[in-house]
């Protein structure tokens, strides 16, 4: 089993910057993929951005939603079992809650087996 912990949301001016952290504890060398998704009230899950790897290969391939891009990064740190993910210049549409999903495939961002509960990220116009 594997437990996801997010942290890192909070409320923010537009335009301003937030760093969200999902940890990764339990069986986390069985994790190849790990991505930030996010649900705002009345509105479906939507895939934010994702970080896969292959360590053996020292491959790591990283993925955005268009809606993001330029403004949101995301990175892991390999010996913290840990993935960020930086969001700079931040609007109103970004408010929600955002959830952390592992999977156990490379590069397959249609299945994730374990999910944090989600952080509140609230950004004021």
């Amino acid at each position: 089993q594997v437990q996801l912990v997010e942290s890192g949301g909070g409320l923010v001016q537009a335009g301003g910057s937030l760093r969200l952290s999902c940890a990764a504890s339990g069986r986390a060398g069985s994790l190849y993929t790990m991505a930030w998704f996010r649900q705002a009230p009345g509105k479906e899950r939507e895939f934010v951005s994702g970080v896969s790897w292959i360590g053996s290969l020292s491959t790591t391939t990283t993925r955005y939603a268009d809606s993001v891009k330029g403004r949101f990064t995301i990175s892991r740190d390999s010996a913290k079992n840990t993935v960020y993910l930086q969001m700079n210049s931040l609007k109103a549409e970004d408010t929600a809650v955002y959830l952390c999903g592992a999977g156990r495939y490379y590069n397959d961002y249609g299945r994730f087996d374990y999910w944090g509960q989600g952080t509140q990220v609230t950004v004021s116009s």
